[in-house]
């Protein structure tokens, strides 16, 4: 039986890279994204759509999170990795113009999502005694910038913190977490930007593969090992 993971922000991005790579190396896929003809597409992109279980949901809403946990959980019967690569931002980020609407958007999407998501999935891991947890962080989740906003920084900042909690406490049960902490990547959120950079700086940029590769790498690592942060950035 393959391993079952459960890949957020599997629309574009990060998400979708790491999803295609999982279902290359074997993995049962579950994509979750907001809208169901992006997970497909990736799921076509894996050329094994058949792998590909696509559940749309909105991350933040703690309702729908825990009704679409159950049901992977009664589907597939186990959890082995939940990848927490949703996440987003807003061209109007500055403190002086930043809303409140905006600042829980943030927090709902980048934050509250991924630690709805563990607590649904922990259980199962704890009762399996094995699992991980892979965290998309930025490397606004350790150094504030203008570049990215007080929203996204105190919500990336928070994922660190969510990681390093579950390192803290559910080592014993065998459960470890990363968080992945990339600078800049080529991706669909830098248009959410107030300048969007030119394609030339993209093309300069990290790519949505790169990152997928740290999470492979903190996947595939035996058991007894565990990355806990690992910073990236492009060369």
């Amino acid at each position: 039986m393959s391993k079952v993971a459960v890949v957020t922000g599997a629309g574009s991005g990060v998400g979708r890279a790491t999803a295609i790579k999982l279902v290359q190396q074997g993995w049962s896929v579950v994509l979750i994204g907001r809208t169901e003809k992006t997970l497909r597409e990736t799921a076509n992109l894996t050329g094994k759509p058949d792998a590909c279980t696509i559940t749309p949901l909105t991350i933040g809403d703690l309702t729908a999170t825990n009704k679409l946990a159950a049901e992977v959980l009664t589907l597939f019967g186990r959890i082995d990795l939940l990848v927490n690569a949703a996440g987003t931002n807003v061209p109007k980020r500055s403190l002086e113009v930043l809303s409140i609407e905006d600042y829980q958007l943030m927090m709902d999407s980048n934050l509250n999502g991924a630690f709805y998501l563990a607590q649904a999935f922990l259980p199962m891991m704890r009762q399996q005694k094995s699992g991980t947890i892979v965290n998309i962080v930025s490397d606004a989740g350790r150094q504030a910038s203008p570049k990215a906003g007080p929203g996204y920084v105190i919500s990336k900042f928070g994922m660190v913190g969510l990681t390093q909690a579950i390192n803290a406490e559910e080592r014993p049960n065998g459960i470890r977490a990363c968080a992945i902490l990339p600078g800049d990547i080529d991706t669909p959120l830098l248009d959410k930007r107030p300048s969007p950079p030119p394609a030339e700086a993209r093309a300069k940029m990290m790519q949505p593969e790169d990152i997928a590769e740290c999470v492979m790498l903190a996947v595939n690592l035996p058991e007894r090992a565990v990355i806990e942060e690992l910073l990236i950035r492009p060369r």
